[in-house]
Formats: structure tokens, sequence, C-alpha cells
């Protein structure tokens, strides 16, 4: 690793705002204690050779959120830097870029995203949650429609050990009608019919509350306020007020990085890790964002072995 100026290890980067990170030289701007980084010199439109495909999975992997500025990038190049990452999710819900259907559109005067203006994980309703996603800025208000991502693992850390013990073996269930509801997503019949089939082949999952991330061995709190419903095993006022907790404390300001977005813009993050939040507080203003999302694997905590 190439530091900015400095004679300086891996170990401890922390300790520099900014720093220069691997073989094409990127410059690395760090946002926040536990969260968030700017890369400045790619260029995603140019495909990733292996050795920066690694390199910028090192750095997804150390910051859970990183951003590009002024990417003029196209709906097929979007879907084509994140699927050098893996497989590429369809979501059931949301419409999709024409001939593009991996990139789907968040249009506010196409789509009801009230659910997206609350801290959520993405589709953890599936048994194989995303691991990350490519999001890029087509089209912005004037001002307002942040979007904020905080630290499952910083969350996690700032737990007392016996609320960490107490949460060690518990699981939670996660349902896609919590943010998909019926009423909003059914309003025509072709919208009920793909609203029935999609809840049909996603019933309610079970996912542990603390996750075990697959590449760095990182614990972090794993129930979101978009999807998940209870905490298995507890009388149903039990697991509104530990719910409740766990969401008051993932939204902790310290755990957290808020992105002010331009034209251009993109973010990728791991949402193994992570939660996000964007803000709704530009209506009637116009807001548009493709987002495309990676395949990921079954969530595993610290009772099970992980996974190979």
């Amino acid at each position: 690793m190439n530091f900015s100026g400095k004679n300086k290890t891996d170990e401890n980067y922390s300790d520099l705002r900014s720093y220069h990170y691997g073989s094409q030289n990127w410059e690395i701007e760090r946002l926040s204690p536990h969260i968030g980084a700017i890369i400045r010199g790619i260029d995603m439109r140019v495909p990733l050779s292996d050795t920066s495909k690694a390199e910028l999975r090192e750095l997804l992997l150390r910051h859970q959120v990183v951003f590009m500025r002024d990417q003029d990038l196209t709906p097929a190049q979007q879907r084509d830097f994140a699927g050098s990452f893996g497989t590429l999710h369809i979501h059931p819900v949301f419409p999709t870029v024409p001939d593009v259907p991996e990139a789907i559109v968040l249009d506010t005067q196409q789509n009801d995203l009230k659910d997206n203006a609350l801290w959520h994980t993405d589709v953890t309703f599936s048994e194989t949650p995303p691991m990350g996603a490519v999001l890029m800025a087509r089209k912005l208000p004037p001002t307002g429609g942040d979007t904020l991502w905080a630290s499952a693992s910083a969350a996690y850390e700032a737990l007392s050990p016996g609320m960490k013990a107490s949460l060690e073996n518990l699981t939670a269930l996660h349902d896609f009608t919590r943010s998909f509801p019926l009423s909003r997503f059914g309003r025509t019949e072709e919208e009920r019919n793909g609203w029935m089939k999609t809840r049909n082949e996603h019933p309610p999952v079970e996912h542990p509350v603390i996750r075990i991330h697959p590449e760095t061995g990182k614990r972090g709190l794993f129930v979101n306020e978009g999807f998940t419903t209870e905490i298995c095993g507890l009388e149903h006022d039990e697991s509104q007020a530990l719910l409740a907790f766990l969401f008051r404390h993932l939204a902790r300001p310290e755990f957290q990085v808020r992105w002010i977005w331009r034209e251009g813009d993109v973010a990728f993050w791991d949402n193994r890790i992570t939660q996000h939040y964007a803000v709704d507080n530009y209506r009637p203003h116009h807001r548009i964002m493709h987002r495309v999302t990676i395949m990921g694997d079954k969530p595993f905590g610290p009772s099970e072995s992980a996974i190979s």
C-alpha cells in the first residue's frame, strides 16, 4: 500500500484522513471513523483488471461504503461494473431500465418510495440477501435527497458485553410485506398478481440477529426497520421492545456517514454490514436513482460455522 507522503503501514491507516492505495494509485478520502470513503482517480466505464477489482473489494470491506464522483455511466455500464463483483439480482417489485433489467429505477414520479425513508438493509426478506449494491444519481432535486449509511459493525461494538451475550444466539424474522404492503403495491390487478407471486416466493425468513461477515469475520447487527418483524422465541412485547432498542441504537449518528449527492455520483456499499436511509425531504421535486444489486449468500451467526 502506498500512503500519500508518509511511511505508514496498513495497520495504522486509520490515523490518516486520506491516503493513496493500490496499483492505480487511487486517492482515498475517509469520511468518518467507522464508515465511508471517497475514491478519486477511478473511471468506472473502464473494465476493472483482476488486480483493480481485488483492490476495490478490499476498500469496500474496509470502508463499508465507497463513493465515486463524476461518473458518466450508461445503465449498461453501471450493470457491467456491478456484475464484475457477482451475479446480479432482479428486483421483484420496482420497475427497471428498458433493456437493462438488472438496473431498478427509483423515481419519485413513478414509485412509492416512502419505504426508503427509514433505516433498512436491502432485500433481507430473501434467504440470501444481497452482497452489495451500486447506486447512481441520475436526476436530483435542487436541495435535499441525501442518503445516510450506518455501520452495523460499529453499532455492534458499541453494545455492552451483557447485551452482546443476550443477542448471541437469537434469530429474527424478515418479511417482504413490512415494506411492500399490498395496500400500496397492489393497486391494479397486474400489481396484485405480481405482489402475490413475490409473497409466495418469499415467505418470512429467519436470519441471525448478529451476522458474521463472510469475508472479514466482523460481527454486525442484522435487524432492520424495513423488513424485521420479530425476534424469534420471545414474547411479542419482549420482541418489540428489543427491536425498538436495536433500531434506535443502529440509527445513532456516530455510526453514520451522510452523502450529499451530485448528478453522476455513484455509491457502492456492502449490504452485509450496513444499513441506509434515503432522506425524503425534497418533494414535490423530482429525484431519479438507478440501483444495481449484487447477489449474496445465506447469513450465518456466532453459533454457526463460517461459509467456506
